[in-house]
């Protein structure tokens, strides 16, 4: 499924033509196809590239370079830049996860397009670079080791912003009625008889704790079909217990 929202993906002076690679592939499964980078030091023809981006060639292929951060997204209307790096007054005022952040970038697609700006593998993309940009990314990780890959860090941003731009939906089966509940319950309490779950001063309280927890599950049609089922198996595995009891 294809996000509903034109969102370019940027990359600021990469080193490394794996990378340009792997990004391309990554796009390709989110359904992104708008890559820019801007002065690269490597080239989307070196080998690596072509070679980690299984069926990403298109877009790897239709890539623009240009030179300067606001060339590549002055038609942009909103833009996120990414850090590894959170600290610091220009980084920490407006820095959030990505499922903070990227709300912000959907809402802004409907007036033009936007971008997610990533930064070069050896030291990420300067203060002066991320204040141009609306708000930074950040992807929490292992204090321990900060530095994302980069093209795995666009992986999680393309990811993210798949799960709002494109949700799944839910598959909603309804309510079973309650007529049809009761007469699922009857049959169920019929079935714990005969096989004894049901007996003594216990068995109504037994079967109202019963009728709660299945009641709570909100049952479908098909699962009260699926109960029915349950206690005609239970009541003829019963009736087999009492045919085979020798007689007294």
């Amino acid at each position: 499924m294809t996000p509903s929202l034109d969102c370019r993906i940027v990359l600021v002076r990469t080193h490394y033509a794996g990378n340009l690679g792997s990004t391309a592939r990554v796009m390709r499964n989110f359904g992104l196809s708008d890559l820019v980078l801007v002065d690269p030091l490597t080239s989307t023809s070196e080998v690596e590239a072509r070679r980690m981006a299984t069926h990403g060639l298109g877009i790897l292929d239709s890539t623009r370079v240009v030179s300067d951060l606001g060339e590549a997204v002055a038609d942009c209307t909103f833009t996120l830049a990414t850090s590894g790096l959170a600290e610091g007054i220009f980084r920490r005022t407006f820095v959030g996860p990505p499922r903070a952040k990227l709300p912000d970038l959907v809402e802004a697609s409907r007036a033009g397009p936007v971008a997610l700006v990533f930064g070069p593998e050896p030291h990420g993309l300067s203060n002066a670079e991320i204040t141009r940009c609306h708000g930074l990314i950040n992807i929490p990780v292992n204090p321990e080791a900060t530095a994302l890959n980069l093209a795995q860090a666009v992986a999680i941003c393309c990811y993210e912003l798949h799960l709002l731009a494109a949700p799944r939906e839910e598959v909603n089966f309804g309510i079973a009625p309650f007529e049809d509940q009761e007469r699922m319950f009857e049959h169920l309490r019929q079935a714990f008889e005969k096989i004894g779950y049901l007996f003594g001063t216990r068995a109504d309280g037994l079967m109202h704790a019963m009728r709660h927890l299945i009641g709570r599950a909100k049952p479908s049609p098909q699962e009260v079909k699926l109960l029915h089922g349950l206690a005609r198996q239970l009541l003829w595995w019963g009736s087999q217990q009492t045919a085979d009891a020798p007689d007294e």
